[in-house]
């Protein structure tokens, strides 16, 4: 069978080695050098031919210049012939950009994924997308995987009485149900409407949370400007102490300061997807290194990957009762 080769650019090495040393193979060094004109050029120091090559690189800041090396990488790996090159994107940011919601506005994600195909990636595996469409976007086949059952694995350990699980928004309110069923728990959700990137409204909470604790399950956590329109308003109804997961912990801008100051929350619990934050030592971070490294062998051996969500990923569980909103 061919040999796995494993790359990483420069956006989160720590998850590459681990996910390499979940697999039990070497992670393969890459050169990366910049000329005096700010161009970057990529030198893959392994031989790829006939061989199934991974590059490890999530879209987070700078994320036009971890595109870049990620993109280069893929060109590289076409060009020394490697017999099947995956594109491991634990985070692809431009998930967000997904839809024409204003006149003469870019689509990013399906940019961003025309380019990643022009490059030469045969597949691409990644975690949580925003938006379910976004799969739809890639002419070559993606595997989605969830971290919901990480994450409830983390919760399981703790008291759960009387505790709601609770999604910042409608649209998330699918996978916030998964969740909640995974720990035996009733579901609420906020009405949510996005003013700007950093600015949203809350009008209305949908469901029960007077009196109870609440677990605020999202995908991503930017400026965290919506987990707190979230918790105010849970707060007045009713709930003021909750914890706060999510897949994506990005904590740019002011989230950090925000998120550590807040009275109501708990504790706040992400995976690994992206680089863990300076200055937020209280921050409880699951690892994905071995979802990711199972999916990486399950590729390789012509495995099924849906297989590692049975229960746990929406798509793939049994038929679940309908919302209670």
């Amino acid at each position: 069978m061919r040999e796995i080769v494993v790359f990483s650019g420069s956006a989160h090495s720590s998850l590459a080695e681990q996910i390499c040393a979940d697999l039990g193979v070497d992670l393969s060094p890459v050169e990366i050098h910049r000329f005096s004109n700010d161009c970057l050029q990529v030198q893959l120091q392994v031989n790829c031919r006939q061989r199934d090559v991974y590059i490890v690189q999530p879209l987070v800041p700078p994320t036009q210049e971890h595109l870049m090396e990620l993109l280069l990488m893929i060109d590289a790996a076409r060009g020394a012939s490697a017999a099947q090159i995956t594109a491991v994107m634990p985070h692809y940011a431009y998930a967000r950009s997904d839809k024409k919601d204003a006149s003469r506005i870019s689509i990013g994600g399906r940019l961003v994924a025309d380019l990643l195909v022009a490059a030469g990636a045969d597949r691409v595996l990644t975690m949580a997308l925003h938006a379910p469409q976004v799969h739809g976007f890639f002419s070559v086949p993606v595997d989605h995987l969830t971290a919901i059952g990480v994450l409830a694995d983390h919760f399981r350990a703790t008291d759960l009485t009387n505790t709601v699980v609770v999604s910042p928004d409608l649209g998330n309110a699918k996978t916030a149900t998964q969740f909640a069923r995974l720990l035996g728990l009733p579901v609420a959700a906020g009405s949510k409407q996005r003013l700007a990137d950093d600015r949203v409204v809350i009008d209305a909470i949908v469901g029960d949370v007077a009196g109870k604790k609440a677990i605020v399950l999202d995908d991503e956590i930017a400026t965290g400007g919506s987990i707190i329109e979230l918790l105010d308003r849970l707060k007045d109804r009713g709930c003021t102490q909750a914890a706060v997961a999510c897949t994506h912990g990005l904590f740019a801008g002011k989230a950090v300061e925000r998120l550590r100051s807040h009275p109501s929350i708990t504790e706040v619990i992400s995976t690994d997807t992206v680089p863990r934050p300076d200055g937020f030592p209280e921050l409880q971070v699951s690892s994905v290194s071995g979802l990711f490294a199972a999916a990486i062998q399950r590729i390789h051996d012509g495995e099924s990957v849906s297989s590692l969500f049975d229960g746990v990923d929406p798509t793939h569980a049994p038929p679940q009762p309908k919302l209670p909103f």
